[in-house]
């Protein structure tokens, strides 16, 4: 890991112009993204927020290692072993933004964490990205991404049997049942809704662009814009998730990016857009075929999935989304032009070529999936994977047993495989052991279907 933060940090300078544009201010959030892409952090008031930007905030580094409840992990000893020492934290430069309309406006800036002894934190995923892109780097070619988000609109009343159930349509009264996937109709019936996700993405400075309904009722996928910083790319979507659940909080309803709510519905993903530059050119560019540096780059993806599994799906739900012929990828095949493969190649302008991602769920780590996913490539890059022909076809009728679709067999993929451990070191075994713990946490809690069945 780096020994030091090397992105630019907020300066107090930027604080003072940031408050006499807003005087409407009261509160900063200081955030941080976890080990489950959760925001956590401080809920500072205005008056003593200077001091975020002059000497840092006091925070314990298992804040980027608790379990998706919130509750300590303990990995490796590293939390209630080595007696949970605090670290300094510091505002990132380019992200003191508001959050929400007035009365209830508030400000927030997204925080990165120098462990006790003045180092970057090697167990805060943001770091760990930096690592894969730093390393990427050595290629000689910049990526270009963006992140498509998928998520579930649903009514903050549970039905009886306890479960989710679609939102009531705020324009019908209604409740949603009908899949209507690109249906410009649901756009409209949710158009306030899209339009406040809109102006707020504007506030907080995301570029979001398309919005599209999805393959189930209240699903909707909403799409960031590329950008050549993979670090902004990952933050964005990082920001756009809570974004989304407090426009819904504010109009009645919740929103998740749970990877499978419904068993018999389609899934949340996490589609991830990468080209790569090479002196201004996109270097994948070479239609109607592919350059062998995409096609290396696509055979690196594929080598490496089975390993990456436990950063694309972090959690037993998250591996539910993978169910044949739902669009969901089961297997390490690509495709040209074809949405039923993990790895498509999109059709569009030369310039335009990329690999889409479609492997993640939404609820996924966008900065673990996106380390994993630079360093495959490079690995096809560097060792020239050939992956092999395109498929045609329906490529979702076939599951790969090669790839681990259960969480301790992806999280013992992930420690004794080779290539993430050797781009992202030590980290892969936090990460495996915090999951692990996670786990057994969540399989010793008895569900009530158990009892209908076997009691």
């Amino acid at each position: 890991m780096p020994n030091t933060i090397t992105e630019p940090i907020a300066s107090a300078a930027e604080f003072d112009a940031f408050v006499s544009e807003h005087p409407d201010i009261s509160f900063i959030d200081a955030v941080f993204v976890d080990l489950s892409g959760t925001f956590r952090g401080k809920r500072v008031p205005l008056k003593e927020a200077r001091s975020l930007f002059t000497s840092g905030l006091q925070m314990p580094e298992d804040i980027f290692m608790l379990d998706a409840r919130g509750e300590m992990t303990d990995p490796l000893g590293r939390g209630f072993g080595d007696g949970d020492p605090d670290g300094t934290a510091y505002p990132l430069s380019g992200t003191l933004v508001t959050v929400g309309k007035p009365p209830h406006r508030r400000a927030q800036v997204l925080m990165t964490l120098n462990g006790p002894e003045g180092e970057a934190s090697d167990v805060e995923p943001r770091n760990v990205l930096a690592l894969a892109v730093e390393q990427f780097a050595m290629t000689g070619l910049k990526p270009v991404i963006a992140f498509e988000l998928e998520f579930f609109l649903i009514d903050p009343q549970r039905a009886a049997s306890g479960l989710p159930q679609p939102p009531i349509c705020p324009t019908t009264g209604v409740r949603e049942k009908a899949i209507s996937v690109y249906g410009i109709y649901d756009l409209d019936r949710y158009e306030r809704f899209l339009d406040a996700v809109a102006e707020e993405c504007v506030r907080q400075k995301l570029p979001a662009t398309t919005a599209v309904a999805e393959y189930a009722p209240g699903q909707f996928e909403i799409n960031l814009n590329h950008v050549d910083d993979p670090m902004a790319a990952a933050d964005h979507a990082a920001l756009l998730r809570p974004l989304i659940k407090h426009v819904a909080r504010e109009q009645g309803m919740e929103a998740t990016f749970m990877a499978k709510p419904y068993a018999g519905m389609a899934g949340s993903g996490m589609h991830v857009h990468v080209s790569l530059m090479r002196d201004g050119e996109n270097a994948f560019a070479a239609r109607p075929g592919l350059t062998p540096l995409m096609r290396h780059a696509i055979g690196g993806l594929a080598a490496s999935m089975h390993e990456a599994m436990a950063f694309f799906a972090p959690n037993a739900n998250a591996n539910r989304r993978f169910v044949p012929n739902l669009f969901v990828p089961v297997n390490r095949r690509w495709g040209i032009n074809n949405r039923s493969t993990g790895l498509r190649v999109p059709a569009g302008k030369d310039d335009a070529t990329r690999v889409e991602h479609r492997v993640s769920g939404a609820d996924a780590n966008p900065y673990l999936v996106l380390a994993a996913i630079l360093t495959g490539m490079k690995h096809g890059i560097d060792n020239k994977i050939d992956p092999g022909p395109p498929h045609e076809g329906n490529a979702s009728d076939f599951a790969d047993p090669t790839v681990p679709f259960e969480v301790l067999w992806a999280l013992d993929e992930l420690q004794n495989g080779r290539i993430l451990r050797a781009a992202l070191g030590g980290y892969v075994d936090v990460y495996a052991e915090a999951k692990r713990t996670e786990y057994k946490r969540f399989v010793a809690t008895i569900p009530a279907h158990e009892y209908d069945w076997y009691l």
